[in-house]
């Protein structure tokens, strides 16, 4: 097979094997794409070995992450950032590289590299720093504005470090100089042309009406772009974010970000691989300890440093160690300076090896480092809850554990019609809120069988279990059914394994939460679609009836996987059958309906 069809299809079936499994196992996307590069590298089995012109298209995936990051902040939301883009930046630049500095001089680099070496190594990686914050929702947080801030501070770092180390080098490669007038010519037409031309040229290519040429132009803008800052030898993805900014308040810009959102996630997706394909797998294998304690000293250290930077910065505790976890990874632009390092003869070639898969691991480790820091920040900085209220039962003869929507419409009903009863939810801010609005509602843990005493549960007729959590709710089902015998309980089930649970436990009233809303929903959208309304009823009961006694079918049978799924075959096929009765009755009798006077009949 020519290598140009089989590279594609190796990376496609390499990231839907791999990536889909990383989810599921909780891993995250850029571990599963990290994995697969190590497997199909020139270290694993080998099925890719142009890992540089790989590498080259790869970073397009990131020049557009960077030009989409760009769209989303307007020019007054970037100069709102400056303090803690440039303040916060600096600071982080600063103490990581001086720290990491000092540690790579210990380890016995000499000096200069070592200043190298740690500057680079302060740097982050802001595609999978940005791709695992949107995975986990964090970019809207303190620590994910904070962690964008100083990506953007990095990648403009990035550029006058790479410019001072062939300078810096006891021999270069070429002896041309970084050409300053270049760069600033550069930088002024980006943005010239993204605040006076893109915009017409937009327009005008709307008007064709042609999707693709409008998808081809927003390629040719990005791409056209990193190519004039790589004449100049400036970073590709900071002129795309520059160009992204000026663009933010077009009126094109959703169009772009849906245009160039697919490019960018498979482009991503192979920017991960390439990276997994560069791990030297085979000095992992000869020297694994020395690279084992090197990858987890460097990411310890980085995040150590980074999450004692988190005071200085406006991050409240419980997200400083999600941060620090967010950046202690190393950056592709890392890759770039160990390079050029190498090229002036400042690092040695074996510290050129060691240090890049170093960099290499510490960005496959970031998504367990976030899961780690996660799990520590909720430890170290998560408010003590509060402690349980004294509860007043007052005699009621309900009481209803859980005061969400659920729970919130039945104490509501019961109120109304002058049933007195104990309500008992764990979440303090709801509750702070409920008693604003004049609820009374009690803090406090429904499982526990001193709070439900105190709730008056051994004089109390019903139980409404309305707990959102299924296994919270089974435990209270339990408990009750041991301790207070006499309670009729009714329950909340989330799903179908939800019900048969609590049905084993012997609650017979059990609702399940979005069901009849759900037949609801279906009824008006069959009187939208033209159908009468009793017709719609009709149909609704039928589904009803079928799904209830479909469930007190597979009850008995709800923990074997293959008598479920032939009860569930066979009630399918029931209520198709039924559904085309209906629809038989009814042709019959639009066809022997008599005409209204001064109607012609049926044909």
């Amino acid at each position: 097979m020519p290598e140009l069809l089989l590279t594609p299809i190796v990376f496609l079936l390499t990231a839907v094997l791999l990536v889909p499994l990383a989810q599921r196992l909780r891993l995250g996307s850029v571990l599963g794409y990290l994995i697969g590069g190590c497997l199909i590298g020139p270290w694993g089995l080998a099925l890719i070995r142009k890992l540089d012109l790989i590498s080259q298209v790869a970073e397009i995936g990131v020049v557009l992450m960077l030009f989409l990051i760009g769209l989303e902040l307007q020019p007054k939301k970037l100069l709102a950032m400056r303090a803690l883009v440039l303040g916060g930046g600096s600071l982080q630049m600063a103490v990581c590289g001086a720290a990491l500095a000092l540690a790579a001089f210990l380890l016995g680099m000499a000096p200069l590299a070592a200043i190298v070496a740690g500057l680079a190594l302060g740097l982050s990686s802001t595609a999978i720093a940005m791709q695992n914050m949107q995975e986990r929702h964090l970019e809207h947080t303190p620590a994910g504005q904070a962690a964008f801030a100083l990506l953007l501070f990095q990648d403009m770092a990035a550029i006058p470090l790479l410019v001072a180390i062939p300078l810096l080098g006891a021999e270069r490669a070429d002896g041309a100089g970084f050409n300053w007038a270049l760069a600033a010519a550069v930088i002024g037409a980006v943005l010239v042309l993204g605040r006076y031309a893109i915009r017409p040229a937009l327009r005008l290519i709307a008007k064709t009406g042609l999707r693709e040429i409008f998808t081809a132009f927003a390629l040719l803008l990005v791409l056209g772009i990193a190519e004039l800052m790589t004449m100049a030898d400036l970073s590709m993805g900071l002129g795309a974010f520059l160009a992204g900014v000026l663009l933010a308040s077009s009126e094109y810009r959703k169009a772009l970000e849906a245009d160039l959102e697919p490019f960018k996630g498979l482009l991503l997706g192979l920017f991960f691989t390439s990276v997994g394909m560069s791990v030297n797998l085979g000095l992992l294998a000869e020297a694994p300890l020395a690279v084992g304690a090197l990858t987890a000293g460097y990411v310890v250290l980085k995040m150590a440093l980074l999450g004692a930077l988190a005071r200085a910065l406006p991050i409240p505790p419980v997200q400083r160690w999600p941060f620090a976890a967010l950046l202690a990874q190393g950056s592709e632009f890392a890759f770039v300076v160990f390079a050029v390092a190498a090229d002036a003869r400042l690092l040695p070639p074996r510290w050129n090896q060691m240090l890049v898969l170093a960099v290499a691991l510490s960005m496959a480790l970031t998504p367990l480092a976030l899961a780690a820091a996660n799990w520590l920040g909720k430890r170290l900085h998560a408010p003590a809850p509060p402690p349980a209220d004294t509860i007043t039962p007052d005699g009621a003869c309900v009481i209803i554990a859980g005061f969400g929507r659920v729970g919130q419409i039945a104490a509501r009903m019961l109120v109304a019609s002058g049933i007195r009863v104990t309500v008992l939810d764990n979440d303090p801010d709801l509750i702070d809120m409920l008693r604003r609005f004049g609820f009374k509602v009690f803090y406090g843990d429904a499982t526990r069988l001193d709070l439900l005493q105190a709730a008056g549960a051994a004089d109390a007729a019903l139980l409404i279990n309305a707990i959102d959590d299924m296994q919270a709710s089974l435990k209270l089902t339990d408990l009750a059914r041991a301790h207070f015998a006499h309670l009729t309980i009714i329950g909340r089930a989330r799903n179908m394994t939800h019900l048969f649970e609590l049905r084993e436990r012997g609650v017979e009233l059990v609702e399940r939460e979005t069901f009849e809303a759900a037949l609801r929903i279906g009824q008006h959208a069959l009187r939208q679609m033209g159908i009468d309304a009793d017709a719609a009823q009709r149909a609704t009961e039928i589904f009803r009836e079928h799904n209830l006694a479909t469930l007190d079918a597979i009850f008995p049978f709800y923990r074997d996987e293959t008598a479920m799924i032939s009860i569930a075959q066979a009630a399918r096929e029931e209520l198709a059958a039924s559904f085309e009765q209906d629809r038989i009755r009814l042709r019959q009798g639009a066809a022997t309906q008599e005409p209204a006077p001064g109607q012609a009949g049926p044909v």
